[in-house]
């Protein structure tokens, strides 16, 4: 009888949570009529990072064989800088005393994920930004953008992987003076932090601001809110605008600027 109690005390209670947080943030998973999708890149020899990057995804063998034992054992030592392929830029990447990777409450890493699309305007605009203008749209065609959201930006881009000059614009070594990809834009960052306050931004790009940039506005207003950045992301093209839920689980790095991702999403079926 206690544990039918403290059940329907349980079920009574997240019913209510689920009142006061609305449908958006309320949304439940039913994984047997899910299908999970694969957001991230996998890491390897043609991982593209940022061109000042000192290297790349370095893999070594330690063992790959029979042990002296006679059973199979294998295992690898990977080197990798934390901003290159799929991966989390924390806040304080750009924004001084913010969070760092291992402080992000890990419940940001999880919730309802809207996708905006402006590849259409990528393709006749390389450098296009999104802005403040789209985000209207965007909710007039599908309505109000949840608070904590996890919003994501499709540009078609990742279809570009792993061609770094296709992907970058530019592919000089140690230079990102002459890169070229569409990306979030200033305003439309701002407008997000202020307005819609999401816990994290996404893109399918190499940044969350666009290849030109110089000044880097869009991670230091996301930076200086306390809201995370996905940055490399494909697959974008498989997710609704609305309905899917992301888990974006970045290796947790104490004291890190970012770090490597494994990013998933849930959608209906």
């Amino acid at each position: 009888m206690k544990k039918t109690r403290a059940c329907c005390g349980l079920l009574i209670c997240l019913m209510l949570c689920a009142a006061r947080l609305g449908p958006a943030q309320a949304q439940s998973l039913d994984l047997a009529s899910s299908k999970v999708v694969d957001l991230s890149h996998a890491f390897n020899a043609e991982t593209i990072y940022w061109p000042t990057s000192p290297s790349g995804f370095e893999l070594t063998v330690l063992h790959k064989g029979p042990t002296k034992a006679g059973f199979f054992y294998f295992a690898n030592a990977f080197c990798s800088p934390e901003h290159g392929g799929t991966h989390l830029d924390a806040p304080m990447h750009f924004a001084e005393g913010r969070w760092t990777n291992s402080e992000i409450p890990v419940e940001r890493f999880v919730g309802p994920a809207i996708v905006i699309d402006i590849a259409a305007k990528a393709e006749a605009n390389p450098d296009y930004v999104l802005t403040v203008e789209d985000i209207a749209a965007w909710e007039a065609a599908h309505g109000r953008i949840p608070e904590k959201a996890i919003v994501l930006l499709r540009t078609g881009w990742s279809s570009r992987w792993p061609d770094k000059k296709a992907y970058l614009g530019d592919d000089t070594p140690g230079d990102a003076t002459h890169l070229h990809f569409p990306s979030f834009g200033p305003d439309a960052a701002a407008w997000l932090a202020k307005e819609r306050h999401p816990n994290l931004i996404g893109v399918d790009t190499a940044s969350v601001d666009n290849g030109p940039s110089q000044e880097f506005l869009v991670h230091r207003i996301i930076g200086a809110a306390n809201i995370g950045g996905l940055e490399n992301l494909t697959n974008l093209d498989r997710l609704p605008p609305t309905g899917a839920v992301v888990i974006a689980l970045p290796m947790k790095i104490e004291k890190g600027s970012g770090g490597p991702a494994r990013i998933i999403a849930l959608t209906p079926r």
